[in-house]
């Protein structure tokens, strides 16, 4: 498979970290490159203030050998799996690209105990926190939320937005912008041909939630309509009955005419709801042209599924290195807070109909 830039980035990274200082006619070697990436690799990471150029020779930074060395970084995130498993692996390479160490702990989606986990990380060394609270609803974050904005160390978001003006909203955030990923969805299936797409979309976590209101507002930004009422999904395994009917309800959506499109948040329920639709007769894409939300499994499916995918591994990587500027920027001239969103990316494959491939849309 061939190596993607952020990897050699890495590799690049660690050797100058190793060697203090090379020059870019060895690294190209070192890298198995040619000499023209390996010039255009260093002069991106001196861009970013990763690396120090100087006469066809790059060196580590002395602000991250004096500052950055040693550092530890707490993570705290509702799971480690799924979802959370791309932000995570995005944070631990970004921490490594600093010389930061990365502690973790895991909430299991139980925001009344994201403090005392968070409070752990604090006692475990972190000089700095990534948190991810385990929130299910919107009541959750004025329940569970508020301590962020009174931890003594810097604090940033992950894949969390808070109301606007509560006291996490003046906190740095980095997260996807899953308004604009529905957007991509619904344009895509409309630009085959189909009417206004359902949508079935779980309402157990923040980013369905965000599925939820973005579909909102494409159908305001496209000037439709939808042709029925959201459909509440559930997790098969933990609510049999629930999933029936979602299943029925987008079956009798199908087979009336009301819909020949629909977006499915998330992907394992976007499977099984494949799956049991073909048990009664109504084929994909033959009769419903489908897209998963989150792309973590959708291109596994019998049918390759057409998903937008969120961008989750720079999710972690941009608010790490976020998380780092703050640690290591001069107290006077303390830079402004930042809200960061990401654009998701529509990966393309069988299950609307459209040419297989998985290329980005």
């Amino acid at each position: 498979m061939r190596e993607s830039a952020a990897g050699r980035h890495d590799r690049l990274l660690a050797l100058v970290r190793e060697r203090g200082t090379v020059r870019v006619a060895d690294l190209a070697t070192l890298l198995g490159v040619s000499p023209v990436t390996a010039r255009r690799d260093v002069e991106a990471l001196a861009a970013k203030g990763l690396l120090d150029r100087v006469h066809g020779q790059v060196s580590w930074p002395e602000r991250h050998a004096a500052v950055s060395e040693g550092l530890v970084l707490g993570l705290l995130a509702p799971s480690a799996t799924y979802y959370f498993a791309e932000v995570i692996r995005g944070a631990h390479e970004a921490a490594a690209r600093a010389g930061a160490r990365l502690i973790l702990r895991i909430s299991d989606y139980r925001p009344e105990e994201d403090r005392a986990r968070t409070e752990g990380l604090l006692a475990a060394g972190a000089e700095g926190v990534l948190v991810a609270p385990g929130w299910r609803g919107p009541e959750d974050r004025p329940a569970y939320g508020n301590w962020l904005a009174e931890l003594p160390v810097p604090a940033v978001l992950l894949e969390r937005r808070a109301d606007p003006g509560s006291p996490l909203d003046a906190l740095d955030r980095v997260v996807s912008d899953h308004g604009h990923g529905v957007l991509l969805a619904l344009r895509h299936l409309l630009g085959l041909g189909h009417g206004t797409p359902l949508l079935v979309a779980r309402g157990d976590s923040p980013t369905a939630l965000a599925v939820r209101a973005g579909y909102a507002e494409a159908l305001v930004t496209l000037g439709l309509e939808a042709p029925g009422p959201v459909i509440d999904s559930v997790p098969a395994d933990q609510d049999p009955a629930g999933f029936e009917r979602a299943v029925r309800a987008l079956h009798e959506a199908v087979v009336s005419g009301r819909a020949s499109a629909a977006l499915v948040h998330n992907d394992v329920d976007a499977i099984e709801i494949v799956q049991r639709l073909a048990e009664l007769g109504v084929k994909v894409p033959e009769d419903l042209a489908l897209i998963a939300y989150d792309d973590e499994v959708a291109a596994l499916a019998d049918t390759p599924l057409t998903a937008v995918a969120p961008p989750k591994r720079q999710v972690g990587r941009h608010a790490t290195e976020l998380l780092v500027e703050r640690l290591t920027e001069d107290p006077a001239e303390e830079a402004a807070r930042r809200h960061l969103s990401l654009l998701p990316r529509l990966r393309v494959r069988s299950s609307c109909g459209a040419p297989s491939g998985g290329r980005p849309a």
